[in-house]
């Protein structure tokens, strides 16, 4: 029995179609996973489920935080940190917002996506409270802070002194990610 089809006969080329399209289906979960395993990418976690404390962990070290907020180009909005730099200890729970402004003449739906740079920090970095967690919706010209609380943990890597967090909202007004 042969397992592959000569790719000119007809059952071939469908069977070389069907595969190319399982493929690139999967792809997606299969990036998620590789990501999850390997720290790539930046992909930060859900809302901090371990125990709070107040205390500082080491607080001889000190890590900038730099904020960035991005938008995809058909999400008639403005966003900006309120706040784009700032510096913490590592331990110390720290509380900054976004600043959002509806530019449209309808209501719009939209959804934040985080993300770390450099990559190996992610898995650092805690959110408490985060914008990201929920969907974001703005009636016409209406405008809002959206807050994030999070802290560092003491388990950063020493070489890393500086992190990028940014946030990239995308509208997804229309869409079944929109929670009815």
């Amino acid at each position: 029995m042969k397992l592959f089809l000569k790719p000119s006969s007809p059952a071939g080329l469908i069977s070389i179609v069907v595969l190319m399209f399982v493929f690139g289906f999967m792809l997606v979960p299969l990036y998620t996973v590789f990501c999850e395993v390997t720290g790539l990418n930046g992909k930060t976690s859900g809302q901090y489920q371990g125990e709070l404390t107040n205390e500082v962990s080491d607080n001889a070290r000190t890590v900038t935080v730099q904020f960035i907020a991005n938008r995809n180009d058909n999400l008639p909005w403005q966003f900006s940190p309120k706040q784009e730099v700032m510096e913490l200890m590592l331990g110390e729970r720290k509380v900054t917002s976004f600043r959002v402004v509806n530019t449209y003449d309808k209501a719009v739906v939209a959804q934040a996506i985080p993300s770390v740079s450099p990559a190996a920090a992610a898995s650092h970095l805690h959110k408490i409270e985060c914008f990201c967690f929920q969907q974001q919706a703005l009636g016409a010209s209406e405008s809002k802070d959206m807050e994030l609380i999070f802290f560092i943990d003491a388990s950063l890597p020493g070489d890393i002194t500086k992190l990028t967090l940014s946030y990239t909202l995308s509208d997804i007004t229309g869409t079944d990610l929109v929670d009815m």
